[in-house]
């Protein structure tokens, strides 16, 4: 089956307005609040301190995330998301007209509190943001989705920033952005009508509207959810935690590291950006279009890598009598260096973020779903602080310098992830298959379609290698829990992805009596819990790449258990470096392309051991 690329999701009416409301949400919040800095710094005449006002203004963006995301994610699960969207965009509208009334009076009170009110509009928008994805897109498409989404939003966080940069240039600014801001909010409110009907997950939950008390609650049941989502939620946090730390210090670094101005500053944001945005659309092409935990590992060590890199390309750099601008800054060699670590900073921060806001949307409960993504809005923003309060400790008090600084939260990348996978190691054993996946061969896949997208069932195929077991697990969207010769399942390095993927090893009834009973206690366990099993029949490797005979054991699963079967077939793997091959190499067949071919599902009643070898044999061909 051919899968259509993401960009295909921006023609389709069930994607398309949602995308379009909330990159114009994006838009329209940064361009304000951009503008406001600006206003502050140059435009208005105050007394105060400027530098505290600007600290002041990111505070009130930021607390409303505290305040009100548990409000959000109750409102999310309670209401109608295509209904409630409308509401908030409409209310967007008369926040943005008070906000032009403040920028055409130059009234800061007035500004700070339109300003507190958009934090509160998009805390209550960001759980259905998230939450309403699952409900229109396809689980082939959620990956997708979820990318173009992220691109989006960082595309439109550059764009407004810059955009309020070229507005606060013009004499006659004040109209320009009241003009722009209410704009941008009626178009928003405009395409939010044609967000398709999402109906509510839980119209009786009762609302709580003591918000600190529902905010506990809330951080309970995100953090509570099993492992691979609550870590999932961390892990999100943390990306929050960098990106806070960079964005933040780049207008600083640009400054006194690169001797730049203004347009350098915008240069690193624009190749930044895009480096989230190229990061983002690559993870559904990498991942085969489907959520691909795998890409967190690469993405964390791509974060750290860059990092470090960044450090070591920083100091040194050529000082000039005036700063550069964006062209003088590239005619140094050096500047190439440190825009492509940023580039790759961005680019490995899509391949981290997107999995995981892919994965606690599929592997969260839908009447529970907007609370958890609010419990993640309320982490992500406790993040965010922590992050200016390490800033502050490691620049001011322990005296390091900013490059410094981008060394030490890459070497706590390491720490931070580390905890996330040893909690969750699926993290890491997705990241292994993926890596053979992607490195040692190039594997196709042939009508896998035909494995039930829920409910019990057995999967037989031929024992070609010892990596067969990663390359279906690779391939299959569910979770697949193998049955597999006791011997190869204590191999080293291969064990622990065999026992975190929930592996049954069993021996011959003659080799060892207690594994062979209890690897069939265990496969009808697995079986009576609706999941997928998958064995090889044969009971060994093939020793000349031709399929032996079907062992007995195939029958008695089904005798047990009568489930649906799925025959299967491995080609091009017979000469690998894992196969028995007597002239295999380990360079040999490097690269090589091998397939993954499922065939029918066939009645238990039906899946004698000779059927299936022969129907195994068939779907396999000439192609060892």
């Amino acid at each position: 089956m051919t899968q259509q690329s993401q960009f295909a999701l921006l023609g389709k009416k069930r994607f398309l307005p949602f995308f379009v409301t909330q990159l114009l949400g994006a838009f329209n919040d940064n361009i304000f609040k951009q503008s406001l800095i600006l206003a502050i710094l140059f435009k208005l005449n105050t007394g105060a301190d400027r530098d505290l006002l600007v600290n002041l203004c990111a505070l009130l963006f930021i607390l409303p995330f505290f305040l009100f995301s548990a409000l959000g994610g109750q409102f999310g699960e309670k209401f109608a998301k295509d209904a409630l969207i409308r509401k908030i965009k409409f209310a967007e509208i008369g926040i943005m007209l008070a906000g032009a009334a403040g920028v055409l009076l130059d009234n800061l009170p007035l500004m700070l509190a339109v300003l507190f009110a958009m934090g509160t509009q998009s805390a209550l928008f960001g759980p259905v943001k998230y939450s309403i994805l699952p409900q229109h897109l396809k689980e082939q498409e959620l990956v997708g989705g979820n990318a173009l989404v992220e691109m989006g939003t960082f595309l439109a966080i550059l764009a407004g920033t810059i955009g309020a940069g070229i507005m606060m240039a013009s004499s006659s600014y004040a109209p320009i952005v009241a003009g722009s801001v209410v704009g941008v909010a009626l178009l928003g409110y405009l395409a939010s009508h044609g967000i398709p009907k999402a109906s509510a997950a839980m119209p009786e939950l009762p609302l709580d509207w003591n918000i600190f008390r529902q905010s506990w609650v809330i951080m309970k049941l995100g953090l509570g959810q099993r492992p691979a989502v609550s870590r999932s939620l961390v892990g999100n946090s943390w990306f929050w935690f960098l990106g806070a730390i960079y964005l933040t210090q780049i207008p600083a670094y640009a400054k006194e590291w690169l001797y730049g101005d203004e347009s350098v500053v915008t240069l690193i944001l624009t190749v930044f950006s895009l480096g989230i945005g190229l990061g983002s659309m690559l993870c559904e092409r990498m991942s085969g279009h489907k959520v691909e935990i795998g890409l967190v590992p690469f993405g964390s060590i791509g974060l750290t890598l860059f990092g470090m890199l960044l450090w070591w390309f920083s100091g040194g750099f050529p000082e000039a009598a005036a700063p550069h601008d964006w062209l003088a800054l590239l005619g140094y060699g050096q500047a190439w260096w440190i825009l492509g670590c940023i580039l790759g900073i961005g680019l490995f921060g899509g391949f981290y973020i997107v999995p995981l806001y892919a994965l606690i949307q599929s592997r969260t409960a839908e009447h529970e779903r907007a609370r958890v993504i609010a419990a993640n809005n309320i982490l992500n923003a406790l993040f965010m602080v922590a992050s200016a309060i390490v800033a502050i400790l490691f620049l001011s008090v322990a005296g390091l310098s900013i490059p410094q600084l981008f060394l030490v939260v890459s070497l706590m990348n390491i720490a931070v992830n580390s905890y996330i996978f040893k909690i969750v190691p699926e993290f890491s054993m997705r990241f292994l298959i993926w890596l053979l996946g992607h490195s040692m061969y190039r594997v196709e896949h042939k009508g896998l379609d035909a494995i039930p997208d829920e409910g019990a069932a057995v999967l037989v195929c031929n024992h070609v290698s010892f990596v067969d077991a990663l390359l279906i697990g690779g391939a299959i969207r569910r979770p697949v829990r193998f049955v597999m010769y006791y011997k190869i399942y204590d191999l080293p390095v291969l064990n622990f992805i065999f026992r975190t993927a929930g592996t049954v090893p069993i021996a011959g009834r003659n080799e060892d009596l207690l594994i062979y009973d209890a690897a069939f206690k265990k496969i009808a366990e697995y079986l009576r819990n609706g999941e997928l099993v998958c064995i090889f029949p044969e009971g060994k490797l093939s020793g000349d790449g031709e399929i032996d005979e079907f062992k007995a054991g195939v029958e008695r699963i089904l005798e047990e258990n009568p489930v649906p079967v799925i025959p299967m077939a491995l080609q091009g793997l017979w000469g690998s470096f894992f196969s028995r091959d007597p002239h295999k190499g380990l360079f040999k067949r490097l690269w090589s392309r091998v397939c993954l071919v499922a065939g029918a599902p066939i009645a238990p009643e039906q899946a004698k051991r000779e059927a299936l070898q022969a129907r195994v044999a068939e779907l396999r061909g000439d192609w060892r």
